[in-house]
């Protein structure tokens, strides 16, 4: 039996990148999966890709009722739901984020809304299902590294890493609360990964060279989407039914490295 046979998953932020590469791992090994982005062409060419298995809808997930919707879709297509992943957020750099003396109040609010606001909307709506209908489920939600292992030379937003830490302390804190509810709540915290948010510092050899030797892993390079699709498979399946509120981190070595500038 594969390790996600029945099981339906709604994924935030899963018509691209990270949040992509999963749904199609998660099709794979069984799971019904209804994704939500905010690009109505990246949500077309989500669902070409993912096939008859999924569901792509559009979807702005600082918006509140836009996680509800998607679950709600997700019952009425595949008869119930199982669990959520959260991996909608980004960079809020052309918004105003940046060095803590540079830092506007907007980039400050947006990218706020952008990364745990909108985690905190759909962690929401997840567990007042499980909670209406009775049952387990499991919600992983997306930190950073930056949230625990700052890197000041290249990787200087303040907001950003403010709001990934946040995202720990509240997954820690509602999986705490929901564990008799059997409602398990995790955290994954990549280093950089190579999706559509991450062209800056991809595209920059400077910060080529630093990753070289910062995530020695594997030849030393940039992490791919599909990197972080095991771990998220073991959190959406009942491998993991006894483990919540831990963080783990897919960051080939970076917490471990120092990095050579």
């Amino acid at each position: 039996m594969s390790l996600l046979e029945g099981k339906n998953i709604v994924i935030i932020g899963g018509t691209t990148g990270m949040g992509l590469s999963a749904a199609k791992v998660f099709i794979a090994y069984g799971a019904n999966v209804l994704v939500v982005g905010r690009n109505p062409e990246s949500v077309a060419e989500a669902q070409l890709q993912l096939g008859n298995k999924a569901i792509a809808i559009a979807g702005d997930s600082t918006e509140e009722g836009v996680a509800s919707t998607a679950i709600q879709k997700c019952i009425e297509a595949f008869g119930s739901f199982d669990g959520l992943y959260h991996v909608a957020g980004g960079s809020g750099r052309k918004m105003g984020d940046g060095p803590l003396h540079e830092l506007t109040l907007e980039g400050w609010n947006k990218t706020m809304e952008l990364n745990l606001t909108s985690l905190m909307l759909s962690n929401q709506a997840a567990v007042k299902q499980f909670l209406a209908m009775k049952k387990s489920g499991t919600i992983l939600n997306m930190s950073s590294v930056l949230g625990f292992s700052p890197s000041p030379t290249y990787f200087s937003t303040h907001a950003y890493a403010a709001a990934k830490a946040a995202a720990i302390g509240f997954t820690k804190s509602i999986a705490a609360y929901y564990a008799k509810q059997n409602i398990r709540i995790n955290v994954i915290a990549p280093a950089l990964v190579e999706t559509p948010m991450a062209q800056r510092a991809a595209n920059d050899e400077n910060i080529q060279s630093f990753i070289k030797t910062k995530q020695p892993l594997d030849g030393g390079r940039i992490g791919h989407a599909d990197d972080l699709d095991g771990l998220a498979v073991y959190f959406m399946s009942d491998q993991s039914k006894f483990t919540t509120g831990q963080v783990i981190a897919v960051d080939g070595g970076w917490t471990l490295s120092e990095g050579q500038e």
